[in-house]
């Protein structure tokens, strides 16, 4: 993937996000900051999500630990699992939150 195309699904992948967290109806303020989106919660945690354009990867930081994501056939998969990031980021925001959020 050229660095075009691989700027262009991270910021789709990070406004996708927002939307989906917007659109939870569940109370999670965001802060976009270009290459960095943080989801913030009432219990003071946080998730970060950003762009690692060396490696070429999307990573997510949350409360259950540090997760790496690979751009392949046309999603975000976590480099050792293989696990989509948007189910994964689900399961996440919802221990974070105290509440079911499904981003998918």
């Amino acid at each position: 993937m050229n660095e075009q195309d691989f700027n262009r699904a991270v910021t789709n992948t990070l406004m996708q996000v927002e939307q989906a967290v917007e659109n939870s109806g569940v109370d999670i303020d965001f802060e976009n900051s270009g290459d960095i989106l943080t989801l913030g919660f009432d219990n003071g945690t946080k998730i970060i999500l950003n762009r690692q354009g060396a490696a070429q990867q999307l990573w997510v930081a949350a409360r259950a630990g540090g997760f790496h994501y690979n751009w392949r056939e046309g999603r975000w998969r976590n480099d050792q699992t293989g696990a989509d990031l948007l189910e994964e980021l689900s399961r996440l925001i919802s221990d974070q939150a105290g509440t079911a959020v499904r981003l998918t």
